[in-house]
């Protein structure tokens, strides 16, 4: 696997598979948590995307979960500020491309952040809509870290 620059932008599907050990990805999640530990990757995401995250794991796993998320992954991630330009570009392509794909208002804040903001990094995410939008996206296609 080869993280350009060493950073790499992590979706809700990411994290809640790394902390849900019933979801069918969490094997993979935790391989790329320890590659990414083990190359000092910087994860970068929004505040959208831990919104996400904890009210997921909430939902679908326990009140614990979403606190250990908060707690000890939260902390680690770079979370990128962005304004209401960007927003707005979200809502462009959300309408633009959310008539033909299954795609969310968050994936497209990530999509503009991610294509805008982080020059393209990719994505470590388990969500076949990133690729869809032309992300780089890891691990789905490509090789699990050794």
């Amino acid at each position: 696997m080869n993280l350009p620059h060493d950073k790499a932008f992590c979706d809700t599907s990411f994290f809640f598979a790394s902390l849900s050990p019933e979801d069918a990805n969490y094997k993979a999640a935790g391989a790329l948590l320890e590659y990414c530990k083990k190359h000092n990757v910087i994860l970068y995401t929004t505040w959208d995307i831990i919104s996400e995250t904890v009210t997921l794991l909430r939902y679908r796993a326990n009140y614990r979960m979403a606190v250990t998320f908060l707690d000890l992954i939260k902390p680690a991630l770079f979370i990128i500020p962005y304004d209401d330009s960007v927003r707005a570009e979200a809502e462009k392509v959300f309408r633009k491309l959310s008539k033909d794909k299954r795609l969310s208002f968050c994936d497209a804040i990530s999509y503009v952040v991610i294509a805008h903001l982080l020059e393209g990094i990719p994505c470590l995410t388990f969500d076949r809509d990133f690729r869809s939008l032309g992300l780089t996206v890891f691990p789905i296609g490509r090789p699990l870290p050794s």
